[in-house]
Parts: structure tokens; sequence; C-alpha cells
């Protein structure tokens, strides 16, 4: 079977934070760091191993900090340099996105009409072919990473539109996606729904649809005809429903850890698992955790 490429990345940054004011009146959420890594890096870190060829990023006009992370910065290399941190300059350079290998784009979406307006906002930048959505704050740690993971199964799925899914308990799927789900075939769920943010009691599943996304192309003209839904917003998930009969919907049940990094549970649970796996900090928890 022919690979289908997946050769853009977009990563909808525009959001204000407000779970996690005050710090983010005046630093992205985006850029709030688990242990020393910002969010951001961690999602283009597995753009990157997935063999993305652009990545867009759609933000806000009062978040120039995300481009300013993104992009290598020269001056303060040499100047680290100067100051005899080679190896720190080094190690800026690598997390910084080399626009030889990597093109970046940002586009903005100047006001918060939903996530499926912010993919919108994306579509003359993309290149052909499928397009993959990453939310920076739905953390997924594994290997291989979770973008190279769906990229993998994409190729052999017979759905063009993939989504990263999991089980939640019933009394959450009122923050989620919802699937409906008609069959299992390994790691593949295959629907023929997906709701926004049903109420427990109407919720046709529990797999809830998470930050990772493989997305046809047309997912564009769906977003453009699709009305305002839960919230007042353009919602991805009506977008992705209005193509089911055309091009299939399947859930991709992934391998890795996942972290709700856009609450602040989730982005203290993120903190203690990475931080367990540091012999430093595992001993400092150790220290601070033990019964007194």
């Amino acid at each position: 079977m022919k690979t289908k490429m997946v050769r853009t990345a977009i990563f909808p940054v525009a959001g204000l934070g407000t779970r996690f004011l005050p710090a983010t009146k005046g630093t992205p959420k985006e850029l709030l760091p688990v242990i020393d890594k910002p969010l951001i890096q961690f999602a283009i870190d597995e753009a990157r191993a997935a063999g993305v060829e652009r990545m867009v990023f759609v933000t806000h006009p009062t978040k120039s900090a995300i481009e300013h992370y993104v992009r290598d910065d020269a001056e303060l290399r040499e100047a680290l340099k100067a100051r005899g941190k080679a190896r720190l300059a080094h190690e800026l350079e690598e997390s910084a996105l080399n626009e030889s290998s990597t093109e970046v784009i940002f586009v903005m979406q100047n006001e918060p009409l939903g996530l499926g307006h912010a993919v919108l906002c994306a579509k003359t930048q993309v290149l052909p072919g499928p397009v993959a959505v990453v939310l920076p704050d739905d953390l997924i740690l594994g290997e291989p990473g979770c973008l190279s993971e769906m990229i993998e199964a994409y190729a052999t799925c017979s759905a063009k539109h993939l989504v990263a899914a999991m089980e939640v308990p019933r009394e959450l799927t009122e923050r989620y996606g919802i699937l409906s789900v008609t069959s299992q075939e390994g790691q593949f769920f295959h629907a023929d729904g997906v709701v926004e943010k049903p109420v427990p009691a109407k919720a046709r599943s529990c797999l809830a649809v998470i930050g990772r996304y493989i997305l046809d192309p047309s997912i564009f003209s769906d977003l453009e005809a699709q009305a305002p839904g839960a919230g007042g917003e353009i919602q991805l998930t009506d977008g992705i429903a209005r193509g089911i009969d055309r091009l299939g919907l399947a859930g991709f049940s992934i391998s890795g850890h996942r972290f709700d990094c856009g609450s602040k549970v989730g982005m203290f649970e993120a903190t203690l698992f990475v931080a367990n796996q540091n012999p430093i900090c595992a001993e400092v928890l150790r220290r601070y955790c033990a019964a007194p």
C-alpha cells in the first residue's frame, strides 16, 4: 500500500491559558516548563521525530514569545559562548527549529473562535496531502513518539481521518470529543460519529479524542462550511464529523503516557512523572514524599 505522507503539522497555540492565570498573563501556557523543558518543545521534538517538513503555528498577537522561543537566537548563542557556556549554546541550537531542514510558519488567530477555526487559519500554509494537528498542552510521552506511531498506523488505516483516542471515565465525557464506535481492529476503533462534549448520559462511548490528529486535507472545506457548535465555537470534531461518510473515521489507541497539561493537575502529574525519570529529581521526590 502506498504510504500517505504527512508533511505538515499544525500547532494551535493561540489560546489564552486562562486556567493558569496569573502565570500565563506574561508567559504563554505552551512555554510553561515540565521541569526545564517547555510544553511546546515536547511537541516540536515529537513532530521532528515524525519527519514533518513544515510546522505551522497558529498563534495570537499577544503571544510573540512563542515565536521568539521556537526560532534560533544566534545572538544569544554567541553571548553564551563568549561566557564559556558553549555546551548550553549548543543545546539551545539543537532545541530551536533549523529552518534549513524544517519550514516554520506563524499565522494569527485574532479571535478565540475555536479549535476548528484555528486549524482553518492554517489552510493556505499547508503542504499537499494529509495534515497533522498537534495540541502542545496534551503532552504524550513514549517511544516511538505519538505522531510517529500515528503516521505509521495511518499508512495502513482505511479511514482518512485518524484521531488519537483513550478511554476516560464516563463522568468526564463532557470534557472531550467522544467517538461513536462501530468496531475495533487492533489499535483502531472505527467510528460512525463524534460528538463534542456530550453529557455522560448521552455519550455513545467513553472513547475520547485527545490532542493528536491526522486529517484528510478536505477538512479545510468542511470547516469552512461548519457552523458554530459547542460553546459557540467552530469545533474541529464537528468538521471531522461532516466528512465521516466520505472519508471514514478511526480512533487510534495510543501507547504513550498522556497528560492533560491544560489543567493544573495534569501539569503537576506530568512534572512528577518526568522528575521521577531523572535520578537527581527522583531523589528529591523520595525525600519530600516519604511518610513523616
